[in-house]
């Protein structure tokens, strides 16, 4: 897998009132224009905390197989444990993309430790950690796991924790990135938004699971012609690319392209996820879609691609 650079705007825009990424409609009338990238600066990073004990599993388990129209929540609600317990028992469930008979582990509410059943995180670096106030009171918030290995870097998860001017905590959730993996030597956001929440906060970030390996369980998908049009005020562009599946690779179902945007200091201020069907080996598949930016204006995006058999 390659991810390519080029400047451009993205994601989840700072005016949209829903508390999931995404991005605003793009019209033709827009002027665009096209733009090469740099690699984005690193920047400081707040308030970072890495688990550094393995936490103890639970005494009691239950295990649930997702049904058609389960969401997170609803599993939460239905087994009387809150959401964060659930995701943190799951280390490698995607709340984004359930899957039905997909089965996921329903911790004791009545012990203390039901949402620490996960294994020591291997010390994947969080590089920044940065939030940007939304129009309608709330913030999005993004914190960049870099894996510096040489193989995969899955199960990845973090708790978003925001604390206050005095340092109390006001607000905290378990975030995943928007990919399942991140490629060798590169970086992935991990992301939240909390709502009716105050911008004068600060992120501090731990670390919950993640671990190397799971290269059999993905395939050799590549990006190729990528292109980014920024729109005329920074603030969004169109992407679009070629994702590549070599001829000697087995055939894929589900394909992911994930775009990543950078302000000028190398910060993340959007992501946007494109979601394609099969594609077989040695064919091709176009994507193309709209990223926007939450923060300052768009001078870089980074893409990654996933493919799964």
């Amino acid at each position: 897998m390659r991810k390519l650079l080029l400047l451009c705007s993205l994601l989840l825009t700072a005016c949209q009132p829903t508390p999931a990424p995404g991005s605003p409609t793009h019209t033709t009338d827009d002027p665009l224009q096209p733009y090469l990238t740099g690699t984005p600066i690193a920047t400081n990073t707040p308030n970072v905390l890495i688990i550094v004990e393995t936490p103890q599993p639970t005494s009691t388990m239950q295990v649930y197989v997702i049904e058609s129209g389960d969401t997170i929540s609803e599993i939460a609600e239905k087994f009387n444990i809150s959401q964060s317990d659930l995701l943190a028992a799951n280390p490698d469930l995607n709340p984004n993309a359930l899957t039905i008979g997909q089965t996921v582990f329903i911790p004791d509410p009545s012990a203390q430790l039901a949402a620490a059943s996960t294994p020591t995180p291997v010390p994947a670096p969080v590089t920044q950690a940065v939030c940007h106030p939304s129009a309608d009171s709330g913030v999005w918030c993004f914190a960049l796991i870099q894996n510096n290995s040489a193989d995969l870097l899955e199960n990845i998860s973090a708790q978003i924790t925001l604390l206050d001017k005095d340092n109390n905590p006001v607000a905290s959730q378990t975030t995943f990135p928007i990919l399942d993996v991140i490629e060798p030597n590169s970086s992935l956001p991990v992301y939240a938004y909390f709502p009716n929440t105050s911008a004068d906060v600060t992120p501090q970030i731990q670390l919950l699971s993640a671990m190397y390996g799971g290269a059999s369980r993905y395939l050799p998908a590549t990006l190729n012609n990528t292109v980014a049009q920024i729109d005329w005020d920074g603030k969004s562009a169109h992407v679009s690319g070629l994702v590549i599946l070599p001829a000697e690779s087995n055939a894929a179902n589900q394909v992911w392209v994930a775009a990543v945007a950078y302000d000028e200091n190398g910060t993340v201020v959007g992501v946007k996820r494109w979601e394609g069907g099969a594609l077989q080996p040695g064919g091709s598949m176009r994507f193309e879609f709209v990223v926007s930016s939450l923060g300052g204006v768009i001078e870089a995006v980074e893409f990654a691609v996933q493919a799964r058999p």
